[in-house]
């Protein structure tokens, strides 16, 4: 049986290595599909390592390549859901180009995606207590704050006027706070329909009223260092 040169051997590498890659990309993702079913089903505590590596079919020695531990996977089911939420709200927004109408279209998208189990489990429920109270913050500031800080300046950039960056950062930051509270009261609610119902009707409501404040032409900028005319000296 013929044996491949050195030269042959050297020029097949960059293949099985790209082979490889792709080997690993794959079972990286399995794994990662898998523990979000399984975080999903069970919750956190009641998920096994076990479990997750025999329904993938690999082993665990396959896992630890990947992942330090649980709470590392658990870290990527959660990087996953922030993003496919954040990424569902992105395509809702792209069916308008009116500002105001962008903003109506993600908060209907947003509560679209708090109806989703995947997402109650793993981000509203367990997310908080697994990351630890600051490293749940750091990675919603990378996916769901990002966007509506986005959507938020993209509404006040179509005033008759501009708010400062920080202006506009607590904008973001009222609006991010309400729709999280938003998001825990629908995932206790006994019946999540009406409550969502309630909630779109509150925020389209707080909308309209912020909308007609800008068509008014009433300045929302930052009042930090202005000085009220009757205190200025002649």
């Amino acid at each position: 049986m013929a044996t491949r040169s050195r030269a042959d051997r050297i020029s097949a590498l960059p293949k099985e290595v790209g082979r490889r890659a792709q080997t690993l990309s794959a079972t990286r993702r399995l794994l990662v599909d898998i523990a979000l079913e399984q975080f999903t089903e069970h919750g956190y505590a009641a998920t096994s390592l076990d479990t997750i590596v025999s329904k993938a079919r690999v082993t665990k020695g396959a896992l630890y390549h990947h992942f330090s531990g649980k709470q590392a996977l658990f870290e990527a089911v959660f990087e996953k859901t922030e993003a496919d939420a954040a990424n569902a709200m992105r395509k809702a927004l792209k069916k308008s180009k009116d500002p105001w109408e962008k903003a109506a279209l993600g908060l209907r998208a947003f509560l679209d995606v708090v109806q989703n189990r995947s997402y109650q489990r793993v981000v509203i429920q367990d997310g908080p207590a697994v990351l630890g109270y600051e490293r749940f913050r750091e990675q919603e500031e990378r996916s769901s704050y990002s966007m509506i800080n986005d959507l938020v300046r993209t509404v006040v950039a179509s005033s008759a006027y501009e708010l400062s960056d920080d202006m506009a950062d607590t904008f973001s930051r009222i609006f991010f706070g309400a729709m999280s509270a938003a998001g825990e009261s629908v995932t206790a609610a006994i019946d999540p329909e009406v409550t969502v119902a309630r909630i779109e009707a509150a925020l389209t409501f707080i909308l309209a009223g912020l909308r007609s404040l800008a068509d008014s032409g009433i300045s929302l900028d930052d009042p930090v260092g202005e000085t009220p005319d009757s205190d200025v000296e002649d």
